[in-house]
């Protein structure tokens, strides 16, 4: 058996770069067809750009859940009823024996129009959550289920998304802790309230500089990082009854090969040979 080990820092650096280059595609493949997309939504219709994210929170459930465990990804099997409307695509959902386990959603924001984008985001965050955790309550996710819910927002560090916004409130004060906020700090601001409200199990906000070669990105706060995500899935993960490591159900027989598994600190792979 052949080892290697992978620091956490390396991987994330490498799906922030590969989230730019995903983007810089998804602008040039459009632009070959013909069909682009008005002002920065062309690098973002893809819907690939985030895939790196999504590996990195398959490998947690590969260390984490296991026999029987259905990891799911493709546009067709990612569909989860609702509550107020029939059904919501999510973009990783985890099911074992007829239960949720959880699902997460990864989204990104981008300039140059951080303020529109921004309030989209919100209210996107705050409806499906809302919507889910409603058609929890009315059983729809298995019998017993108490799905970990996840989200994970990826900001671009420019100017725009740095510098204070000032609220616009005419007729009542807005809440303190958005005066002159930026939509960076906004971002972090929505993260921590949807967990403080049971709405997200975790919330995560990763701020990363565009089109940087060496995938640079920091956390706002620890607790709305992305390593809090993964380690919270994973002991979710790995607090659900009759789930074990060994013979992991997955859609992609590649990914199941490569073995990889995260202590909180490293992803180590384990290939024959």
């Amino acid at each position: 058996m052949k080892r290697s080990r992978v620091s956490y820092e390396v991987r994330l650096a490498q799906a922030v770069k590969a989230f730019w280059l995903g983007r810089d595609k998804a602008a040039e493949k459009q632009l070959a067809t013909g069909r682009v997309d008005s002002g920065n939504r062309s690098k973002v219709t893809g819907g690939k750009a985030l895939d790196s994210f999504r590996d990195m929170i398959v490998d947690v459930v590969q260390r984490n859940a296991g026999a029987a465990v259905e990891v799911h990804r493709k546009r067709a099997l990612v569909g989860l009823p609702g509550h107020f409307r029939p059904t919501k695509l999510w973009d990783l959902v985890i099911l074992h024996e007829g239960r949720l386990l959880a699902a997460l959603e990864l989204k990104s924001l981008c300039g140059p129009s951080f303020g529109n984008n921004a309030n989209n985001r919100c209210e996107e965050a705050l409806g499906s959550a809302y919507d889910f955790r409603k058609a929890q309550s009315e059983g729809l996710f298995g019998a017993g289920a108490s799905p970990f819910l996840g989200y994970f927002i990826l900001v671009e560090d420019a100017e725009g998304s740095r510098k204070p916004v000032k609220e616009s409130s005419p007729h009542f004060p807005a809440d303190k802790a958005f005066r002159n906020a930026s939509y960076q700090q906004r971002m972090r601001l929505m993260c921590e309230r949807m967990v403080q409200h049971q709405l997200y199990a975790c919330a995560s906000v990763l701020v990363a500089v565009g089109g940087s070669a060496s995938g640079e990105s920091r956390n706002l706060c620890p607790h709305t990082s992305f390593r809090s995500l993964l380690t919270r899935l994973g002991a979710h993960l790995a607090s659900e009854p009759s789930t074990t490591r060994e013979n992991m159900l997955l859609e992609e027989p590649s990914a199941a090969d490569a073995r990889l598994t995260f202590d909180g600190e490293y992803f180590e792979s384990t290939e024959s040979g």
